[in-house]
């Protein structure tokens, strides 16, 4: 008799999968030999509309056989279905497990007529159930693979980040449409030294066929495009992107163009032009991986998240849109139609809808308890502060707990609202505020940096005699800089009310002024309503 998983354990993955990013997010992947310290890195911000950004736990366990668990749809909360158990599962904390595997995805969407109604796993199960059954990034491609061509695969194009403390992976699949169940899915090793990046569009092109120990895929993702018509060639010929998700304007712009301004910034030596992601078919698209010009921290990483094209001409600061306070945000819709043509905004990688980011840092030299860390923000990259969160605490810091407030309910305890809060407050006066902002995120995140090595000794130290002793005292770490940080950001917020209030500006000693808009705000004013607003002069008796 197949017994079914304790309601405890249902109510975690229901909580996991009932809030998802929809399609548009940003990954950055760093291979240890990359790095300044020889980790492993990946990004994620999960961007969406209607995304609460919480941190999800799940304990490790020891099941059964014969016990199932039931799979929901991450993005609706749809019941999908049952998959067998594991009969032992890893501790999960937000994107990282126990063992340092770490796990980032974006959606590329892809052919429309291979998303499966009927599949049981999607892409949000993938992940969190893969979390659970792997201690490295090749078994986690390997478990993904499995789970989708087996129970079918409900989600529609994907890209997934895998590390772990030695290597990096790219991975994509796709499903095989309502009459095909399962999916097809490669997955390349990133080179050592070398950065990776992927933004909504697929980025696998060609790959090699006889090299298992860099490149992994499904039997059946060359044969299936043949069938279907996607592809017409040699095998070694094969463009997983150009078969499943073919590039247009879109992908290119909004997608690509995320990519482009993460290489640009990190080999600024390459200079890679800007025409391919303009949509000149004639430029060279961009590589899949880049070696950096120099080896990045994580503190580059989550610097390398925080982008609106600045210093490019596609800088989201610079045109009337941005209005007088360079507000480097558009609100959607991201496209529209004027006199019968469509015209669209840029899309960058900080935006106002994200729901969380994190950095995620995989460190072989330490044991598995300390090594992981998952730097955890909220809101908007831009304003975010990440807060160390290694990968083997026994709870969630309350602000980032689901428990501290919901998507439709405001309070004050929950990070993800106080950081709306702020970030909201400054897109009223970006260009004065936003200094103000990333003056306290730097001194808070430069702390954690600082005390990362402290914390990491004291943290060994006591796993040497009692390893829960290193996690009660990491729990309790990672606890208390998600209090302070919220504590600290609810009196930024408080600050900036006062001082800003009524679009006035406060000084230090508490005066009110009145300070101009920028010379060219006047001038944009002056230019679209001509004499509408010049003061006649008195006239003369």
């Amino acid at each position: 008799m197949k017994r079914s998983i304790t309601l405890l354990a249902i109510l975690t993955l229901l909580t996991l999968f009932v809030s998802a990013p929809s399609k548009a997010c940003t990954n950055l992947l760093v291979t240890k030999g990359a790095t300044s310290d020889g980790s492993t890195l990946i990004t994620y911000a999960a961007d969406s509309h209607t995304l609460y950004g919480y941190l999800s736990y799940i304990p490790a366990g020891k099941h059964l056989p014969g016990t199932t668990i039931n799979i929901f749809d991450w993005d609706s909360g749809k019941y999908l279905g049952k998959i067998p158990q594991a009969l032992e599962t890893y501790r999960v904390v937000g994107n990282i497990n126990e063992y340092q595997v770490a796990i980032g995805e974006t959606t590329f969407g892809g052919r429309e007529e291979l998303v499966d109604p009927e599949g049981v796993v999607d892409y949000g199960a993938l992940i969190y159930v893969a979390l659970q059954r792997s201690k490295t990034a090749r078994e986690a491609v390997q478990t993904m693979g499995r789970l989708a061509e087996e129970y079918g695969y409900a989600s529609s194009g994907e890209s997934f980040s895998i590390s772990d403390p030695k290597e990096v992976w790219i991975m994509e699949l796709i499903g095989k449409g309502p009459k095909g169940k399962g999916a097809v899915w490669v997955a390349l090793r990133i080179p050592d030294g070398y950065v990776c990046a992927h933004a909504n569009q697929s980025r696998i092109t060609t790959f090699p066929l006889n090299d298992p120990l860099n490149c992994l895929y499904s039997k059946e993702v060359i044969s299936f495009a043949k069938e279907k018509g996607f592809f017409k060639g040699e095998d070694k010929d094969f463009s997983f992107q150009a078969a499943y998700a073919p590039l247009d304007f879109g992908a290119l712009r909004f997608c690509e163009a995320r990519v482009w301004s993460l290489f640009r910034r990190i080999s600024p030596s390459l200079k890679l032009p800007a025409e391919f992601i303009k949509g000149d078919k004639n430029a060279t698209p961009l590589p899949l991986w880049i070696k950096p010009d120099k080896k990045l921290s994580a503190r580059d990483a989550m610097e390398l998240m925080r982008d609106h094209y600045e210093g490019t001409d596609l800088d989201m600061t610079k045109d009337v849109g941005a209005g007088p306070f360079a507000l480097p945000y558009r609100w959607r819709p991201m496209t529209w139609k004027y006199n019968g043509k469509d015209y669209f905004h840029e899309r960058a990688i900080s935006t106002q809808q994200t729901g969380f980011s994190f950095v995620a840092q995989s460190r072989g030299w330490l044991p598995d308890p300390i090594g992981g860390i998952l730097w955890f923000g909220v809101d908007d990259t831009y304003s975010t502060v990440y807060v160390p969160i290694y990968c083997s605490i026994d709870k969630v810091p309350d602000p980032f707990s689901d428990k501290s407030g919901s998507f439709n309910h405001f309070s004050w305890n929950s990070a993800f609202w106080v950081f709306n809060a702020v970030s909201n407050l400054a897109y009223t006066r970006y260009s004065d505020m936003i200094p103000e902002v990333q003056t306290l995120q730097r001194e808070l995140e430069g702390k954690f940096v600082s005390e990362v090595p402290e914390i990491d000794k004291m943290a060994l130290s006591l796993y040497k005699n009692a390893p829960q002793g290193a996690r009660d005292y990491l729990t309790e770490y990672s606890c208390r800089q998600s209090r302070i940080t919220l504590e600290k950001w609810k009196s930024l917020w408080e600050t900036l009310f006062v001082k800003y209030m009524d679009g006035n500006v406060r000084d230090e000693k508490g005066n009110v002024n009145h300070p101009l808009y920028p010379e060219s705000w006047y001038k944009t004013i002056v230019d679209s309503t001509g004499d509408r607003y010049k003061a006649l002069e008195e006239q003369k008796h």
